[in-house]
């Protein structure tokens, strides 16, 4: 190369290598941000390209003042910032190929081969801007070209592409790589010089004006490149900051949610340690699949159909899914799934944020068979049984049906009272003492209840009292099952009546007999001395004799019946003159005694399959014990009526009445409400009855009179 003229200043070159490390440093910094950055991505690609471009052309120009300080004198502005303008140009084209997320061999290439023309051109139009000629060594311009591709190819590879680039190791590769460009970016400097023949076209000037404005470029150049590095170090301090908040985020996510982050189509790109945790399956498992991966089975195609619909429209989607691990197990996530749109408003990814709800599931599927279980079991006690709740004081609260359907009161009627709305008096006040004092302990209590329903009728139930405890020990409510036993009840008394029968039966089967002999003989040899007694004293005493014996007679013939019933012959006969033939016989003594007998009957023939004599006898006891009913008179009304196929025949008193409790034991044998009765009488009535397939019902109230109804089958004429 031909001398040129004026001095070498090597400090100025100091100077340049410094001020280009720094600006490579810079731009690197600013490149390696965008990667993290979404807000500041074109200002960092600016900033960088910036650094980088006059880093190359601050090393051309410093460099060749550097050689010689009087060449500013001719030295052109307009080309010194076209080849800034070049420079800078180049140097984005380079850039531009890692502005994207994701960076290939030939990216690295095409970015190389950029910022080569960048440093060829910054150094060739420097040389035309001081005003020279210029010759090239040919072979030792390609090499030079080539090794300045080839050092700012390492560059890059150990920056952007290097399988050893991380987020922790970035601290010392960076600079490394910063250090080796500004080699590359220096090396091509001087090679290019050594690789071209320059000689001076014009000379002139004044040395202190040149020396003053290289001074000037100088300090500009060092104001700009300090500029961005400020730039650089404060948008790191912010990055490094949000990174920090990210990694926070991400922390907690991690330790408390599982997510996952897949393409538009619905590839998974990432999935973080929760993910895979609750999966069973591993990152290099889950990554490039789909979620059908984790698809349980137990939702609809539609099901999913209406989730891509909503996430594809934008839309953020919120459910909760069925999954399937591994191993088989299922789990369930409450999941909201976030679409992330493009300019465009389409979606480029979506990310899904889940929480493991199994527990909550599980619970939900225990407390869903709970329910379930309890409602069975409530309409199963619907069906069978009557219940109700009451409050600790024992106020009803709840009732169901078959507590309505009993009680024959609707449940506004009930809820709100207590028990003592059915009491049927039946019980004593020592029974429900004691039946309180049992539940009040926390006891159940379990008996047999007489209630009285709305319509006044009576029912018996088998009662089971269930005591809730509370926390303290106390009962807060009260639950009572109650089955009807009205049925059952009277079948027990049936039996009762019959077992009674049964013994009165035996007495008399053993007892008749040995009376009956005797007063055969003393009735006989009573007429026998009628027969010849004139005395009228003696015959009246004869005559209460007979009628006493003929009394003990009856007597016996009632036992005969009990110890031997006679077998029932049955006619179809017309029951109305049969009741007339009682009624008329009967009108004399009931005038005797002040009493009214009628008799009201609307038809003429009412057909019963009956025996006639038997039946008389019943309806002679009845009306017979009316009349007796009233010692200082009264009426006695005998009515028929029919309904349901059956005639009733009521004998209706208005005499002294019975009481509830007396009420209870007609027709017991030996039991009877007559001062000179012997009980038998209404028992065998009662008998009489049921052999012709009949009812009979007492009705009484005390000092109101006496209702006897008698039921029997009918034939209508």
């Amino acid at each position: 190369m031909i001398a040129m003229i004026g001095t070498f200043q090597p400090y100025f070159i100091i100077i340049a290598i410094g001020l280009t490390i720094m600006a490579s440093y810079t731009a690197l910094d600013m490149f390696t941000l965008i990667k993290s950055s979404e807000k500041n991505k074109r200002l960092l690609f600016l900033g960088g390209t910036l650094s980088m471009g006059i880093g190359i052309w601050i090393m051309n120009f410093i460099g060749l003042i550097s050689e010689d300080t009087n060449r500013f004198a001719s030295y052109q502005i307009p080309l010194t910032i076209l080849s800034m303008v070049i420079g800078i140009a180049f140097t984005g084209m380079a850039f531009l190929s890692f502005y994207g997320k994701q960076i290939k061999y030939y990216h690295l290439i095409v970015g190389s081969v950029f910022l080569t023309f960048a440093v060829i051109a910054i150094q060739v139009i420097g040389l035309y801007a001081m005003n020279v000629n210029i010759k090239f060594n040919f072979l030792l311009l390609v090499f030079s070209g080539l090794l300045i591709f080839g050092s700012f190819l390492f560059s890059l590879w150990i920056l952007f592409s290097s399988k050893s680039y991380t987020q922790s190791n970035q601290v010392w590769l960076k600079p490394i790589s910063a250090i080796i460009m500004s080699l590359a970016i220096i090396e091509g400097h001087f090679l290019l010089m050594r690789a071209s023949f320059t000689t001076t076209k014009v000379l002139g000037g004044s040395s202190s004006d040149s020396s003053f404005i290289i001074y000037l470029v100088l300090f500009v150049s060092i104001l700009i490149i300090g500029g961005l590095i400020l730039s650089s170090t404060l948008i790191s301090k912010q990055l490094v900051a949000t990174d920090t908040n990210l990694k926070d985020i991400k922390a907690a996510l991690d330790a408390s949610t599982i997510v996952a982050i897949t393409n538009p189509v619905g590839t998974i790109i990432f999935v973080n340690d929760k993910f895979e945790e609750i999966s069973k399956y591993k990152k290099e498992e889950i990554i490039g699949q789909n979620h059908r991966i984790i698809n349980s089975g137990y939702h609809s195609k539609e099901f999913f159909k209406d989730l891509w619909r909503t996430i594809q429209a934008g839309q953020i989607w919120r459910g909760e899914i069925r999954n399937k691990a591994k191993d088989g197990t299922f789990y369930w996530v409450d999941t909201t799934i976030v679409p992330f749109l493009n300019k465009k408003g389409k979606p480029v990814q979506y990310i899904a944020i889940r929480s493991d709800i199994s527990d909550r599931k599980k619970a939900e599927e225990h407390l869903k068979e709970t329910i379930k279980e309890n409602i069975d079991i409530k309409f199963a006690l619907d069906q069978s049984s009557i219940v109700a709740f009451t409050d600790a004081k024992g106020i009803i609260t709840s009732v169901n049906d078959k507590f309505c359907e009993i009680s024959k009161y609707n449940r506004e009627e009930l809820l709100g009272k207590d028990h003592n709305i059915l009491n049927s008096g039946y019980h004593s006040k020592d029974f429900f003492k004691n039946l309180w004092k049992t539940i009040g302990s926390g006891n159940v209590w379990k008996g047999e209840i007489r209630n009285k329903a709305k319509d006044g009728t009576y029912y018996w139930v088998d009662t089971t009292i269930v005591p809730f405890i509370n926390g303290q020990g106390k009962p807060y409510q009260y639950l009572a099952i109650r089955n009807d036993i009205t049925e059952r009840k009277k079948t027990e008394e049936v039996l009762h009546r019959q077992d009674k029968l049964a013994a009165v039966g035996q007495l008399a089967a053993g007892v008749a007999h040995e009376i009956r002999n005797p007063l055969t003989s003393m009735k006989g040899y009573a007429e026998f001395l009628q027969l010849d007694e004139k005395d009228p004293e003696r015959m009246e005493f004869l005559s209460i004799i007979l009628d006493e014996i003929e009394r003990v007679n009856t007597i016996v013939e009632d036992f005969m019946v009990l110890a031997k019933p006679k077998a029932v012959e049955l006619e179809e006969k017309n029951v109305v003159p049969v009741i007339k033939n009682v009624v008329s016989l009967l009108e004399f003594e009931a005038r005797k005694k002040n009493v009214l007998l009628t008799f009201d009957c609307n038809h003429e023939i009412i057909q019963i399959e009956c025996d006639e004599n038997r039946l008389k006898q019943v309806f002679l006891n009845f009306i017979k014990n009316g009349i007796e009913a009233m010692p200082n008179g009264g009426k006695l009304h005998v009515k028929t009526i029919i309904h349901d196929n059956n005639v009733q025949i009521s004998i209706q008193d208005t005499g002294v009445g019975i009481s509830k409790e007396k009420l209870k034991k007609l027709g017991e044998p030996f039991y009877t409400t007559k001062k000179n009765g012997n009980g038998l009488g209404l028992m065998v009535s009662f008998k009489i009855i049921e052999s012709h397939n009949g009812k009979v019902f007492v009705e009484s109230e005390p000092n109101k009179g006496t209702t006897f109804n008698i039921l029997l089958p009918a034939k209508i004429a």
